[in-house]
């Protein structure tokens, strides 16, 4: 996938980073995962609450079969082993945005274990971050802290459907926890189970981070919280690997809590010390029975998985001959990779297809900020515009031109080449006398290049061309006045 241009800090040569990520993926289900409550982001504070989602007492439970699909599709895209029973737990700790007081998530007998994702490093090689778990957990609600000095809860977030994916402690650096979060975050969007917003928090997580001497047992870790954008991310981890070094070095000893980032300092400070897994007291949920998926279950979500961006990312190098690059960018998101595809399949020429894509199509959504699916060039439109590139009848130059009307308007190429008399002049004869009348009057430039100056040979072209008013082939032009000045 694509990667930022920010480079690995170089760090002490006797000591290695060793870090672990642990993921919340909110799920994208119509309703929250134990109750009939609207799973939505943005509404007026809690109005999106009931009995269950408030914690009243005597309320029940009913869990969310949609989430377990999602659980399970994650599972099988992050090569996880789907368990046939899992067990809801209570996790205890007293938060004012959690009014049971405890949260229901998995315990020892998560939904699924084990697993890989595949990232590409900063050398091109590729490497397999191994999963811990995957487990299916609600969400807490929102705490609103005021200038006054008031806090007010929002309850709206409380019961969210969420998947917590951990990995094992394979991470060695920024950029591979980079490029994992940037795989991860792009496959859970492909699946189509989260909009993985980071901003509005779809997407969040909590960076484990330590260092040690090489050949030693693990250090003492660190949680990095609140961390809303990859490259906020990259930073801290940055910032925190060379702090523990300087720490240790200087004879202090790293201490086990959660810190956040401070943007405006562009340091890590502390929030407070990290709790450990006893500390939350788990139990068995007493009114969640065990969540039993078989087989038929498990196959008919395999079945109608959609093909994910890793094997997208090879596959349109193999198939379609694009640079790692080139087929990185386009299968950022399944629907620019759909319309690649759409416009491949018309007109035949996917090195071309990804250059207008990558350079116009992009640029022009960025410039008028607008998705893809607002954009009004459908694909049989470029794949047309490309195609008469490719023959000819426009030059790449005005093919520009066609483009922005294209994609401002909405029109097919060939309509617009007509409208405006586009068609590109490519008759040998024509351009032939249009060559020869240049030549006539510009002979101080002609003797110049005759002379030896092969500069003005691209002046002499553009005259042409303008000649031309824009339509004559380029490629013809440059080969009759070649041949005209070097006879």
């Amino acid at each position: 996938m694509a990667q930022s241009d920010e480079q690995v800090t170089v760090q002490h040569p006797d000591y290695e980073t060793v870090i672990g990520i642990e993921i919340h993926v909110q799920l994208k289900t119509k309703s929250k995962i134990f109750c009939g409550c609207a799973n939505q982001f943005g509404s007026l504070a809690n109005v999106n609450i009931c009995p269950i989602c408030t914690g009243q007492p005597g309320t029940l439970p009913v869990l969310n079969r949609k989430v377990v699909d999602s659980a399970i599709m994650a599972g099988i895209a992050t090569n996880c082993k789907i368990s046939r029973v899992s067990e809801f737990c209570r996790k205890h700790y007293t938060y004012p945005d959690l009014p049971k007081n405890y949260q229901i998530t998995q315990g020892d007998r998560p939904i699924c274990l084990g697993g890989h994702v595949p990232i590409e490093r900063a050398d091109g090689t590729v490497k397999k971050i191994r999963l811990t778990r995957i487990h299916i957990e609600e969400d807490a609600g929102k705490n609103m802290h005021m200038a006054t000095g008031e806090s007010f809860v929002d309850i709206n977030r409380a019961g969210t459907p969420l998947i917590e994916i951990v990995t094992e402690p394979d991470i060695s650096n920024s950029f591979e926890a980079r490029a994992y979060l940037q795989r991860l975050k792009s496959i859970m969007y492909y699946l189509g189970i989260s909009d993985v917003n980071m901003e509005e928090g779809s997407f969040r997580g909590d960076i484990n981070i330590s260092v040690r001497k090489k050949g030693e047992p693990l250090g003492t870790r660190v949680e990095l919280k609140n961390l809303n954008s990859f490259r906020f991310i990259v930073a801290s981890i940055e910032y925190e690997v060379v702090r523990q070094i300087n720490l240790l070095e200087s004879g202090g000893k790293v201490r086990q809590e959660t810190l956040s980032w401070d943007t405006k300092k562009q340091e890590t400070v502390a929030m407070r010390s990290k709790e450990d897994a006893f500390d939350y007291r788990y139990i068995p949920d007493p009114d969640l029975p065990l969540l039993v998926v078989d087989d038929e279950w498990v196959e008919r979500i395999r079945k109608n998985m959609p093909e994910l961006p890793h094997f997208k990312f090879n596959r349109f190098q193999n198939e379609y001959g694009l640079s790692a690059y080139e087929s990185s960018n386009m299968v950022e998101s399944p629907e620019l990779a759909t319309y690649f595809e759409e416009v491949v399949k018309r007109c035949k020429l996917p090195k071309m297809a990804s250059n207008w894509i990558l350079r116009d199509v992009l640029g022009f959504l960025k410039q008028n900020k607008i998705d893809l699916e607002d954009f009004r060039a459908k694909p049989s439109m470029l794949a047309e515009l490309i195609v008469e590139i490719d023959k000819g009848v426009i030059n790449s130059k005005m093919g520009q031109e066609v483009f922005v009307e294209m994609a401002t308007k909405g029109k097919y190429p060939s309509i617009i080449i007509q409208e405006k008399d586009l068609r590109q002049i490519g008759g040998i004869e024509e351009l032939q006398d249009i060559v020869m009348q240049v030549t006539v009057d510009n002979q101080s430039a002609v003797a110049d290049y005759r002379g030896g100056n092969q500069k003005v040979f691209a002046y002499l072209v553009g005259q042409a061309m303008k000649a031309t008013k824009g339509k004559g082939n380029p490629i013809v032009i440059r080969e009759l006045m070649r041949k005209f000045l070097d006879d």
